[in-house]
């Protein structure tokens, strides 16, 4: 084969693999541009859902908190009432202790 002929053949190779190459390079970047962009939603999806979770937790801790507040405050008003209902029964004989009290030092002075 003459030197030219084997030159130019070279010089082809040389450019189809140039080109090659090149396709390579671009495949490559457009796969890195779809998996940072696939990432992104992924992390994207991700802070949503934990959003949504935490929200969530949230809400039902706020529950919690609200059904113990209410457990808290009907425990006190019964108590409340049952201290009154003692209070109340013990008021004849508190009166009556006081009255005696009294007329102990009415006696005590006379």
């Amino acid at each position: 084969m003459p030197r030219p002929e084997v030159l130019e053949r070279i010089q082809s190779a040389e450019e189809e693999a140039d080109e090659i190459v090149a396709l390579a390079e671009n495949d490559r970047d457009e796969r890195i541009t779809e998996a940072r962009e696939r990432a992104e939603e992924i992390r994207s999806e991700a802070e949503r859902e934990a959003r949504e979770l935490k929200e969530q937790r949230l809400e039902e801790a706020r529950e919690e908190i609200d059904a113990e507040c209410e457990r808290i405050l009907e425990e006190g008003e019964q108590e409340r009432e049952a201290l009154a209902g003692l209070a109340r029964d013990r008021v004849d004989e508190v009166t009556d202790h006081v009255v005696e009290l009294f007329q102990e030092d009415i006696h005590a002075q006379t």
